[in-house]
């Protein structure tokens, strides 16, 4: 039996009963010379802060939301998931607050930052040689310790969580024309899209997948759900292996289009968001910035326009070598 459709008081019942446990992160205007110069003085550039988020991105909204959904038995059981790093620290900190326990599993490419960061909110943490082996792992451990299994971005709870940032949004800046959103597994544009479009239809909803990791272009050019072989890019928190049917189904209905950016893309945007507005962003956090100046530029001149700015969990050393380079690219 399918899913009933949510519904904007499904949003606003999430919203009330994660607030305890999050905050309603801020948006800001851009108000650059660079960004003014580079999209026209015309456009006008928001950016919604959710790397200020507690757990350092969006994801804790999800977690807490599936975490509030299990009896106490579950919660003592305690809770699994598989991540490159945001969900599982997420994960670990939604499990912490409710009083359960986590054990997530990590590729042994997780960035060491994430890692330590799960480890200090408490969890127990499987490192596999990939992110397949990584979604075997944690399929076992829900089967045979009993855990539940919290989806990085698929189901009902999670987007209702997601849903939430595009709830607030809507609020704090009621008249956007648009609105971009990086997509990894799509749990995050599918919960935005549909509180966007429940509120305010008019306003248009990008996506934004870098070209390494095109999960859901491809899904949306065959129709359904595809996978992808591997992730090539340096936005590895937006290297989700497969699209799921729900996100993939609320992004079909309600996003307006998806757009594609480069790593070169991402590392210019990240240091524009650096050196102009001081963000120490992580990669994936720079494609709605690198969607706006690249590909949606033209379409989106003279609009209203906010991106959202995802997540922060990035060592200080990776960063660095991210914003010089893209600097570089810049100058040259």
């Amino acid at each position: 039996m399918s899913e009933p459709p949510i519904t904007l008081a499904d949003i606003e019942a999430t919203q009330a009963a994660v607030a305890p446990w999050i905050i309603e992160t801020p948006v800001v205007r851009w108000g650059g010379r660079e960004m003014a110069e580079r999209v026209g003085a015309g456009t006008e550039v928001w950016l919604k802060l959710e790397l200020m988020q507690v757990a350092g991105s969006f994801k804790p909204r999800g977690s807490l939301n599936n975490l509030l959904g299990l009896d106490a038995a579950a919660l003592k059981r305690g809770v699994t998931g598989v991540s490159a790093g945001n969900h599982a620290i997420a994960v670990a900190y939604a499990a912490r607050e409710l009083g359960s326990n986590a054990k997530v599993v990590m590729p042994k490419t997780a960035n060491p930052y994430r890692v330590a960061r799960c480890r200090e909110l408490g969890a127990e943490i499987v490192l596999m040689d990939d992110v397949a082996l990584a979604f075997e792992e944690v399929k076992r451990i829900e089967t045979e310790e009993g855990k539940t299994f919290v989806h990085p971005f698929e189901g009902r709870a999670t987007i209702l969580g997601t849903a939430t940032v595009g709830l607030e949004l809507m609020r704090q800046l009621p008249d956007l024309d648009a609105v971009v959103v990086p997509i990894g597994g799509g749990g995050l544009i599918a919960g935005i899209a549909r509180a966007v479009k429940l509120i305010n239809p008019d306003c248009a909803v990008y996506g934004v997948e870098p070209e390494g990791a095109q999960a859901m272009t491809k899904s949306l050019a065959a129709g359904e759900p595809q996978s992808i072989d591997a992730v090539r890019s340096i936005a590895d928190s937006l290297g989700a292996p497969h699209a799921a049917p729900m996100s993939y189904a609320l992004v079909r209905e309600h996003v307006d289009e998806v757009v594609l950016v480069d790593d070169a893309a991402l590392r210019s945007a990240l240091a524009l968001l650096y050196s102009e507005r001081k963000l120490a962003a992580e990669p994936a956090s720079a494609a709605s910035t690198a969607a706006l100046l690249g590909p949606l530029k033209d379409r989106l001149a003279g609009k209203r326009v906010a991106l959202i700015v995802s997540g922060s969990n990035i060592d200080i050393e990776s960063f660095a070598k991210h914003v010089s380079a893209g600097l570089a690219e810049g100058a040259a």
